[in-house]
């Protein structure tokens, strides 16, 4: 049986936890039902024990979980109502956890082992808005915690580089790096890890991953969906921050890495830093690397959608965009010369969620045959998880004519959705899918100086009817 760890989530009765932490505990259940698992939820909120198992009975059945395993899981389970904010609280909370008392660091009352016993550990979740988890890391500096203690915090992991790197230096007093967990689900999702596979284990793509026979490569997720209720959120974050500065940028690393030689939670996020920390905008500036977008009224499917800035809960003057795009450069020997394009947007017509490696075209073609000669694509869909090999054949009509046939075939079905994959390393102790400390300042370094020059204006907002596609003269990569 898999070592016994407690779960402590704060932030257990908001939104994270029950639309997404917690249904992705119930399909690692669903595929793990004899997982040693024990729950402590902490909020402001008051609720009793009974009132969180209840909670965790819905939402873990949800997931996939067995009746009689979130049974167990909610009859063992407690909640406190704490501000985890001040030190005493998170005292009161992780000496729940722990069952034994928790004294100030330094005091001598330390919970050494605690809830590890049995050889597992502790796991602090921080489910809460980015604000909320610095001023909580602050206190935990106050509070004694078990030896084999992790903590799991959601993007966004600060606001920009500056407060990443205090971040990172203030966790670094509370725990080693190997016990952090910076989530990025989309390091969960099952395409993104057959990239691996795809560019490692196959000679046909290792043989041709570099700028000598890529021309471009384009990171999408576009998608219909619009604002849905989440101006709270994303009125303050934006298509860039949401999307672009974590999860593609996330995605980017592994297309361009360099072959690790193992595959090990060092020498993975080893390849995928140095990669990050070697890309830079396209072109050098953000004035002709970026551009952004915000939708205007219009129809998606059957469906009347306002303007962004008459949304609900929307402030105008934040000129918060809902499309995003900035095109980059990996500054080394593989990559140089080739533009990386990172594009996410709301309300589009096309849904378009992929990886698009372009071909460069052969250097000769043999006179005779007709053109124009399609270029080659490598499609990699990350939702759906599809994959199209577009490579240029005969023609149909014309045998000496070039046009363009499409290899296609669907991509392993995972047993576990993205985030029960990323949960599974985090229980387990394994650091190996989420995101190491220096990489998530160099997400916000490349990131920060296009929010400056948007800020500043520098860079126009552009305007697309909610239900059209993205700007033709955006360059997407498919039609």
């Amino acid at each position: 049986m898999t070592p016994t760890c407690t779960l402590v989530i704060l932030g257990a009765s908001g939104d994270l936890t029950e639309r997404l932490l917690l249904p992705g505990i119930g399909s690692l259940l669903e595929r793990e039902p004899d997982r040693a698992l024990r729950i402590v939820g902490s909020d402001r909120a008051p609720m009793t024990d009974g009132e969180f198992g209840q909670l965790l009975m819905r939402t873990l059945t949800a997931g996939g979980a067995p009746e009689a395993v979130a049974r167990r899981i909610a009859d063992g389970a407690a909640y406190v109502c704490a501000d985890v904010t001040d030190p005493s609280g998170l005292r009161e909370v992780v000496g729940t956890a722990a069952g034994c008392a928790v004294g100030r660091r330094g005091s001598g009352r330390r919970a050494h082992q605690g809830a590890a016993d049995g050889g597992g550990h502790l796991v602090l979740y921080f489910a809460l808005p980015p604000a909320v988890t610095e001023r909580a890391c602050a206190a935990l500096q106050e509070v004694d915690l078990p030896d084999r203690t992790h903590l799991a915090m959601e993007k966004p992991f600060g606001r920009d580089e500056a407060s990443a790197r205090e971040l990172n230096e203030r966790v670094a007093t509370l725990v080693p790096e190997a016990q952090v967990h910076r989530v990025d689900h989309f390091l969960g999702k099952s395409t993104v890890l057959d990239l691996i596979a795809l560019r490692f284990a196959n000679r046909l793509f290792q043989a041709v991953w570099s700028a000598e026979h890529i021309e471009s490569i384009e990171i999408a997720y576009d998608e219909s969906l619009a604002l849905e209720g989440r101006a709270g959120y994303y009125d303050h974050a934006g298509a860039l921050r949401d999307m672009i500065q974590s999860h593609l940028l996330q995605v980017l690393a592994l297309v361009a890495m360099e072959p690790p030689a193992r595959i090990t939670d060092r020498d993975l996020r080893d390849a995928t830093a140095t990669v990050l920390r070697a890309t830079r905008l396209w072109g050098g500036g953000p004035e002709t690397a970026s551009r952004r977008a915000r939708y205007t009224a219009g129809q998606i499917g059957d469906r009347q959608v306002p303007a962004y800035v008459d949304e609900d809960g929307v402030d105008p003057g934040r000129e918060t965009e809902t499309l995003a795009q900035v095109t980059v450069e990996v500054a080394n020997p593989r990559w140089a010369g080739v533009p990386i394009t990172l594009r996410s947007g709301k309300a589009l017509g096309v849904t378009r969620k992929h990886v698009v490696i372009t071909f460069a075209d052969v250097r000769h073609l043999p006179d005779g045959l007709t053109g124009p000669d399609p270029q080659d694509q490598l499609v990699i869909g990350l939702s759906p998880d599809v994959m199209e090999l577009r490579i240029t054949t005969n023609g149909t009509s014309d045998p000496l004519a070039l046009e363009q046939s499409v290899f296609a075939t669907t991509l392993r079905e995972a047993e576990l959705e993205a985030y029960g994959e990323v949960l599974t390393g985090i229980l387990d102790g394994d650091p190996m899918l989420t995101v190491r400390g220096d990489a998530a300042e160099e997400c916000w370094r490349i990131c920060d100086e296009v929010l400056a020059a948007w800020a500043g204006g520098t860079v126009p907002m552009e305007e697309y009817p909610a239900g059209a596609a993205v700007p033709r003269d955006w360059g997407a990569a498919l039609d």
